[in-house]
């Protein structure tokens, strides 16, 4: 493991404790450590924790706060726009995923998705933002 990697923390977003637990498994297979969070105002506390994040993965849909939403408030803050974020969704609405990247998102990711497919999302936006 590399020392990137070894406590970077990732914040995972989603309100389905199933994709929370599948999303976590792939993280965490990648070396980094994930911060979950059950729901939109869950992780914006957590990103007004101070946690240095090195990515946040949210599903768009979540209870309080949509992941798009958290997507935007971390375009707003100095301190959080660096941070790459996916948005991921089972919605099949369209119009999602360039919502998703207008409010700031440097990835879509429709559900259900392969395990390399978030693999190759971490290495592409995450390694190299870490480097």
């Amino acid at each position: 493991m590399s020392e990137i990697t070894d406590s970077a923390q990732i914040l995972v977003a989603d309100d389905d404790p199933a994709i929370l637990r599948l999303v976590k498994a792939i993280v965490e297979k990648e070396g980094y450590t994930v911060v979950s969070a059950r729901d939109g105002k869950e992780a914006y506390k957590l990103l007004q924790s101070g946690e240095p994040f090195v990515a946040a993965i949210f599903d768009v849909v979540m209870p309080y706060i949509q992941g798009t939403e958290l997507a935007k408030h971390m375009q707003s803050e100095k301190r959080l726009m660096k941070i790459p974020v996916i948005i991921m969704t089972a919605e099949q609405n369209p119009r999602l995923s360039s919502e998703s990247f207008s409010s700031g998102a440097v990835a879509f990711l429709p559900k259900p998705f392969t395990t390399a497919q978030l693999q190759t999302m971490l290495r592409m936006f995450v390694r190299g933002n870490s480097k």
